[in-house]
C-alpha cells in the first residue's frame, strides 16, 4: 500500500509541474538613452587689469573692458552650474606677488545684453539662452605702496557641469 501511495504522488508531480510551467509568461522591455551634446568651454578674453600703480587698487567689473569671458555651448536651454572653483588670491611676477580678489558680484553670465552678476566664490546654476552661454569675471588687485614693478599673472578657471534638470 506504501508503495502504490508513493508512486501515485510522484505521478500528481509529473502531471502538476508542466501545467505549473505552462501557467509563467514573460516580456522583454528595452532600456534606451539619448545622450545629448556634451558641454565645451572656451576662453576667451584674458581679465586684464591693464597698467596698474603701486598702492592704488584697480577693480575691473563685469561689464567693464578688459574683463575676462569664457563661451560655453551645450543642449538647448539646459541647466548648468558655473564653478570658478579656488580663484587665486595673488598674481605672481617671479618670486613677486600681487593680491587679487574676487568680490560678490564680480562675475556675470548672459549673452551680453542681459548679464546677471553673480558671486563668483559660490557655484551658480543657470540656464544655457539657446545653446550657449558667456560668463564674465571682473576683480580686483591691489598693489602695495611699494609694489615691485612687473608683469603679473596668475590662472582663473572655471568648471562648468549639467545639472540634469
Amino acid at each position: 500500500m506504501r508503495s502504490n501511495r508513493l508512486t501515485l504522488a510522484l505521478a500528481l508531480v509529473a502531471i502538476a509541474a508542466p501545467g505549473a510551467l505552462a501557467a509563467q509568461a514573460n516580456a522583454n522591455i528595452q532600456a534606451t538613452a539619448n545622450v545629448l551634446t556634451p558641454l565645451t568651454v572656451t576662453a576667451g578674453n584674458p581679465l586684464a587689469f591693464g597698467d596698474v600703480f603701486p598702492g592704488v587698487a584697480k577693480t575691473i567689473a563685469p561689464v567693464d573692458a578688459g574683463v575676462g569671458s569664457f563661451g560655453i555651448v551645450g543642449e538647448t536651454g539646459a541647466e548648468v552650474t558655473l564653478n570658478f572653483g579656488t580663484l587665486p588670491t595673488q598674481l605672481s611676477s617671479g618670486a613677486n606677488t600681487l593680491p587679487i580678489s574676487f568680490p560678490s558680484g564680480s562675475a556675470a553670465h548672459g549673452d551680453g545684453a542681459a548679464d546677471v552678476t553673480f558671486d563668483p566664490n559660490s557655484v551658480e546654476t543657470t540656464n544655457l539662452i539657446g545653446t550657449a552661454l558667456s560668463v564674465f569675471i571682473g576683480g580686483t588687485v591691489t598693489p602695495a605702496v611699494a609694489q615691485p614693478a612687473g608683469a603679473y599673472s596668475g590662472n582663473i578657471t572655471l568648471t562648468v557641469a549639467y545639472t540634469g534638470n
